[in-house]
């Protein structure tokens, strides 16, 4: 695809309508910046035009909630701090794997974060029922080639290639969990020098997240959209989370409400005695309310709404955040 072909395609529409004009590097539109993560062909390309949608959830005046389909050329949106410290971190939306979130686990997270001094990238990957081939390898391949874009481009980022976290929610938790126990896996061809980096998080946050494929506590639209509707076996067992914690899976953070009806919490105690089993540092937030989907729109009153700052407390005991 040309860069005069990628200038025309939209990567966000509505209010605030993101472009690419060129697979080069960064260009800012309407004012974002956005990033694509793959220079040429994107693998597993379908061969039929992905059209984008973008539906505003909002019943709310002033307040955006829009939910995207349909992308068909996977990037990076990035939100600089004004007074960024080095620190950065990879926001991956959910969505069920059918749509993402962008508002809700994107555009308000990376607000909190700038606040901080943390850059931010929100990754817009591409849905795995869209037709892409080797679906249940789809959102990896952009996660890890994300992480692999952002280390190589540290210096341009103001960021330090030691420091970057991902946060995932829902089905973007899975997403990001899967990237923090599967970085090291090839799962593509590499395309350019960024691929001889590490795909490694420096420290995963999983808030609510879908982590286990198993029938018993999986998301079952999550599951369906990733791996289809009756998935073998061995990719149910490759695709969960829980099972795949080895001795280089960096620190994580997992939050999740008790009366979240979406998602089961087992997902996260699951995942949490799979972490301590393996030795791998780890804590994790248990609240009785929150139910799912929260992000950061929680009444200060509900205890839930605390989790923005237990995270940026545990990223500074693990070196990612400033102390």
């Amino acid at each position: 695809m040309s860069g005069d072909e990628l200038s025309r395609r939209g990567l966000i529409g509505g209010a605030a309508l993101l472009t690419l004009a060129g697979a080069a590097g960064a260009q800012t539109v309407a004012g974002e910046e956005v990033v694509p993560l793959w220079p040429g062909r994107i693998p597993g390309a379908p061969g039929k035009t992905i059209p984008r949608k973008i539906e505003e959830r909002s019943k709310t005046a002033g307040f955006t909630d829009r939910w995207v389909t349909g992308v068909d050329v996977p990037a990076l949106v990035v939100k600089r701090p004004a007074r960024p410290n080095g620190a950065a971190v990879v926001l991956v939306p959910g969505g069920g794997y059918g749509f993402l979130a962008y508002d809700n686990e994107g555009i308000e997270q990376a607000r909190w974060l700038n606040a901080l001094g943390v850059t931010c990238f929100i990754l817009l990957y591409r849905l795995p029922g869209e037709g892409w081939s080797e679906r249940r390898l789809v959102p990896l391949q952009d996660a890890q080639r994300a992480m692999r874009v952002i280390r190589s481009r540290a210096g341009s980022f103001g960021v330090d290639a030691t420091r970057i976290a991902v946060i995932g929610f829902s089905a973007g938790g899975h997403l990001a969990g899967s990237l923090a126990t599967r970085h090291g896996e090839r799962v593509y061809a590499p395309v350019d020098a960024a691929d001889t980096l590490s795909a490694r998080p420096d420290l995963a946050g999983l808030i609510y997240p879908v982590i286990s494929m198993d029938a018993a506590i999986t998301h079952k639209g999550s599951r369906d959209n990733l791996l289809g509707a009756t998935p073998p076996s061995e990719e149910v067992a490759a695709a969960s989370v829980e099972k795949r914690v080895t001795a280089e899976t960096p620190p994580v953070f997992l939050v999740h409400a008790g009366d979240d009806g979406a998602v089961p919490i087992a997902n996260s105690l699951t995942m949490y005695a799979a972490l301590l089993a393996a030795k791998r540092p780890a804590e994790m937030h248990v609240f009785d309310e929150g139910g799912h989907g929260f992000g950061v729109r929680l009444a200060k009153t509900v205890p839930t709404a605390a989790w923005p700052t237990l995270f940026a407390a545990y990223a500074a005991r693990k070196g990612v955040f400033p102390g």
